[in-house]
């Protein structure tokens, strides 16, 4: 029994690199192949180092010249490298080999993996630090069919050197994972950072998929992505399924909406119609290369104090169904999502929002952290020709309709405010719909867990009936739940 001394304090033990590697070395039926490219053999350097090596890496390459690859794995439709549709074709390709070349009669016990990446690490000036694809098709057990894990890397290291060690490192870290802690993917995903820092590699997409996996929601995942600081952002298409950020944002023209859509309301789609009109207007903006994001901050996904997964799950699907992409994200300013944006597109962007957000926007309170404080966030928020499409604001009180013209903000910031307003930069969204000005999601919410009538017509069509099939469903496993817990304690 281990020693303690008074005082002491629990602690989780992580396993250091070489006792991951040499863990799986000493494995008698773990055996695979390593495939990397762009970066050196990394990761299967760890496994050669840790000792015992012989009896799990069956095959360790580098296909680095494009001619032997495309012979190797394929071409490519896109002629690019670094595609998910590469890392895919990749770990199918090695899979195949082994089970063809390796006897199941003779070796009935062998958990067969491989290994992949393809990735671009720093350039040699320093401007751009890379990214890359990195998975494992793996069993658990041999009469089983394989999972497979695969995610998608930015690096932030200054230098290419420490960029393939680190991602080494994250590559023992998912091997063990996928072998040691499949069972609970959420710690799965914490584990890929064990002795990484988050500042030297970011994962902004992962899936799961597989047998081991059949019950894993990969949008939960991803939630944990952003949950966890590995990532400021993740995303979601149309179909309600991850998609890399990169893929939807690479040189388009982008129009964003940040609300709760707690739920998805008329006003919420009338000012992305409205917004969207007046988008597509502007010079040199065409709609086959414009995306419209519709984005939900962490903070708007928290209930007392943690984050309802429920909650966002019902979100993302309602505003998925309704055709539109979402954007799960960690930033509280506008500036910071301009500032994101900024990383994949030089094209034009527009912010949809109406009056109460506008006017938080000029609040100093939210930039004291800045050095250059408001000045510095709106020389972020309004760089090249962004502009902020406003949706008016009526008084449930008075009836009153608030605009530009007259929308009210902190007397410090009036001429900031004037600045901004009469150089173009912010332009009312005039051809809204009046009818529906009176329509608020937090008294739609409170309605339907009060069980009253009549918030239907406040929502899209077909909104309603998604809403009541979900209640029903939860419903019906918190029911479900109860009685489970109930009959335990009998």
């Amino acid at each position: 029994m281990p020693i303690t001394i008074m005082g002491d304090k629990e602690f989780e033990n992580i396993p250091s690199i070489k006792s991951k590697a040499l863990r799986i070395n000493l494995n008698d039926n773990i055996y695979g192949t390593f495939s990397e490219i762009g970066a050196g053999q990394e990761t299967v350097r760890n496994f050669f180092r840790a000792g015992g090596a012989s009896g799990t890496i069956a095959k360790a390459m580098s296909a680095y010249d494009k001619d032997f690859s495309d012979a190797i794995y394929g071409v490519e439709d896109d002629r690019r490298y670094v595609t998910e549709a590469r890392l895919k074709r990749m770990l199918s390709h090695e899979i195949d080999l082994i089970e063809k070349r390796i006897s199941r009669e003779k070796h009935p016990d062998k958990l067969f993996f491989t290994y992949a990446n393809t990735v671009a690490t720093i350039d040699f000036a320093k401007k751009y630090k890379g990214h890359g694809w990195v998975g494992i098709k793996y069993q658990v057990r041999p009469d089983e069919d394989y999972n497979e894990i695969s995610l998608h890397v930015r690096f932030h290291e200054n230098d290419a050197r420490h960029q393939q060690n680190t991602l080494g490192i994250l590559g023992v870290n998912l091997i063990y994972g996928a072998y040691y802690k499949y069972d609970n993917p959420k710690k799965l995903l914490r584990y890929l950072y064990d002795h990484i820092d988050k500042d030297q590699i970011e994962i902004d997409t992962i899936n799961f998929s597989g047998p081991r996996f059949k019950n894993v929601d990969n949008r939960l995942m991803s939630l944990q992505l952003v949950k966890n600081g590995m990532t400021d952002a993740v995303m979601f298409a149309p179909d309600g399924n991850n998609v890399l950020p990169a893929k939807i944002l690479y040189k388009k023209n982008i129009l964003a909406l940040r609300g709760s859509f707690r739920p998805v309301t008329k006003v919420n789609m009338d000012m992305y119609e409205r917004s969207l009109e007046l988008f597509l207007r502007e010079n040199k903006v065409s709609e086959e290369n414009t995306e419209v994001i519709f984005e939900i901050t962490l903070s708007n996904l928290r209930a007392e104090g943690e984050i309802d997964e429920r909650d966002f799950m019902d979100r993302a699907e309602l505003l998925c169904s309704l055709g539109q992409t979402v954007m799960i994200s960690n930033f509280q300013e506008y500036y910071r999502v301009v500032e994101y944006f900024s990383r994949y597109s030089k094209q034009r962007m527009g912010l949809a929002m109406g009056v109460n957000n506008l006017v938080d926007v000029f609040d100093e309170k939210y930039y004291r952290h800045l050095s250059g404080g408001i000045l510095e966030a709106f020389g972020k928020l309004f760089f090249k020709d962004l502009k902020v499409y406003l949706y008016p604001l009526k008084d449930p009180e008075t009836g009153k309709i608030t605009t530009s013209d007259d929308m009210k903000v902190h007397p410090r910031m009036k001429e900031l405010y004037k600045f901004f307003k009469y150089n173009g930069r912010v332009e009312d969204i005039e051809n809204y719909n009046p009818e529906i000005l009176d329509i608020y999601s937090r008294e739609i919410l409170q309605m339907i867990s009060e069980g009253k009538e009549g918030w239907e017509e406040m929502l899209p069509e077909n909104t309603a009936s998604m809403i009541k099939e979900l209640n029903l469903f939860h419903y019906k496993e918190n029911k479900k739940k109860a009685e489970t817990e109930k009959a335990e304690i009998k």
